[in-house]
């Protein structure tokens, strides 16, 4: 993986984190917080996915250090 892609997946999945927790903070999070117990699924579907992609790319720039 080059590091520009693995830039990309770091940007991308702090951006995903960030609008995951905004979702998770908003009124049809916290409706179903009330009803369900948990927040809604596009809070949590957000915030994993910018888990996996941070991931992602930190494992593509940790192991792309010896290529050129």
């Amino acid at each position: 993986m080059t590091k520009a892609i693995s830039l990309a997946l770091i940007v991308g999945g702090v951006l995903l984190l960030y609008f995951g927790v905004q979702a998770y903070h908003s009124l049809s999070s916290d409706v179903s917080r009330v009803f369900t117990g948990s927040p809604s699924n596009k809070a949590i579907y957000l915030m994993a996915g910018g888990v996996v992609a941070a991931l992602a790319g930190l494992i593509g720039l940790a192991t792309s250090g010896g290529r050129r």
